[in-house]
């Protein structure tokens, strides 16, 4: 296929749409329109976000079983996603510093409750 034939008049505008619609994921122009996260599917976001939530369970799991007297444990680091690499900047990376903040500093009332993560002296309270 000629591009130069959507200009001669022998591909129409809607037949071009339809074709850059359905380009392979793999394909030059979606990886320059989305860069890495066009090689990532529903599947793939969906698998990233259970390996976390298995990575946060083990994680309270430990926190909960440790001696009292040892050193509280790290909170497991999310696996990366598409345009959120370390070091990179932007609203992905401002939603993680405050999902990161509402889990180490301590909020007041009944919304901050429902939205941040307990700490490890709260599970251990909690399952004692």
């Amino acid at each position: 296929m000629d591009l130069l034939d959507w200009h001669r008049g022998r591909l129409t505008s809607r037949r071009l749409a339809v074709l850059v619609r359905h380009l392979p994921r793999d394909s030059v122009t979606l990886r320059a329109l989305h860069g890495e996260a066009a090689d990532w599917s529903v599947a793939e976001y969906l698998l990233a976000a259970a390996v976390d939530q298995l990575a946060e369970a083990n994680w309270m799991f430990a926190t909960v079983n440790r001696d009292e007297d040892a050193e509280p444990l790290e909170y497991p680091e999310p696996v990366p996603r598409p345009g959120t690499a370390a070091g990179a900047s932007g609203a992905a990376d401002a939603a993680d510093a405050a999902r990161h903040d509402a889990r180490t500093e301590p909020e007041s009332g009944a919304a901050a409750a429902q939205t941040r993560n307990p700490s490890p002296a709260e599970l251990v309270r909690f399952f004692s």
